[in-house]
């Protein structure tokens, strides 16, 4: 069987994480990954403004991406902190901040973009989920930038497998591997940004603010609860509750589709 499974998988392409170093400076494909998709983000809601009426500004939009930048690092930080290793942090407190180690949280970042999204929107007077449906058009270009690059640092890779597909990753082991970064590269990113493109173009829900956010979240939620059953789950946490399945993605992901039908289905003011 293991004989099989060494001749069944796929060669893992064994990128360098770090694209050039000048001495203690390296450039990480991880910090590309970040840069690029907030650039791309960016460039997309500054073309989804000219549909008019626009509920914000370009040079709005311009000044919103180091609030984004923010949310996305400290609510990451902070969420994987909490959610996915609070034992050893609270062992070891100086780590918290040693972001260069690796751990970063979605559902935290997610969050920490939302109290940036709506202490930004307060601060310029601008329509709250008229802004919010815009970064969520943009969402999931960054998503699908960070997924590659933990592709290419060969980390959050799946479970053992037997498919054709499998990989045998660095730190993962001699066995072939779920490639599950580019799952969730092609679910979360590639396939959500489409839906969204043809829902925010083609139908009437940019003009319902906060349904494009709704269908985001819950598109999100959704495309991770499916992938997480090819993702090893982190080693510190393993399986949830004594199950064999659930995940502490799977977990998280439930109040982000009960939010997003919320979004979806509430009532709606023009004040909004």
């Amino acid at each position: 069987m293991i004989e099989y499974l060494f001749s069944a998988a796929l060669t893992y392409p064994n990128i360098d994480p770090i694209l050039v170093q000048f001495g203690p400076i390296a450039i990480r494909w991880y910090s590309l990954a970040y840069l690029g998709g907030l650039i791309f983000g960016w460039y997309y809601v500054s073309r989804l403004i000219r549909i008019k009426p626009a509920p914000c500004t370009q040079e709005q939009v311009s000044d919103f991406v180091f609030w984004a930048m923010m949310g996305i690092i400290f609510g990451g930080r902070l969420g994987y902190v909490l959610f996915y290793n609070l034992p050893f942090y609270l062992s070891n407190p100086g780590k918290i901040i040693a972001v260069w180690d690796g751990g970063m949280s979605f559902h935290g970042g997610f969050l920490g973009v939302c109290i940036s999204t709506i202490l930004y929107c307060r601060k310029h007077k601008i329509p709250l989920f008229r802004f919010a449906d815009l970064i969520a058009c943009a969402s999931p270009i960054g998503l699908m930038f960070g997924r590659f690059a933990n592709f290419v640092n060969g980390e959050l890779y799946g479970r053992v497998t037997d498919a054709p597909i499998g990989m045998v990753f660095p730190h993962g082991g001699p066995l072939p591997r779920h490639p599950s970064q580019l799952y969730e590269a092609v679910l979360e990113g590639f396939v959500l940004f489409f839906i969204l493109f043809f829902v925010f173009h083609f139908t009437k829900a940019r003009h319902k603010p906060g349904m494009i956010t709704g269908l985001f979240i819950i598109g999100y939620a959704l495309a991770r609860t499916f992938v997480e059953q090819f993702r090893e789950p982190d080693s510190q946490l393993g399986f949830l509750f004594g199950t064999h399945s659930l995940t502490m993605g799977q977990t998280l992901s439930v109040p982000m589709i009960l939010f997003g039908l919320y979004l979806i289905f509430r009532p709606r003011t023009s004040a909004l």
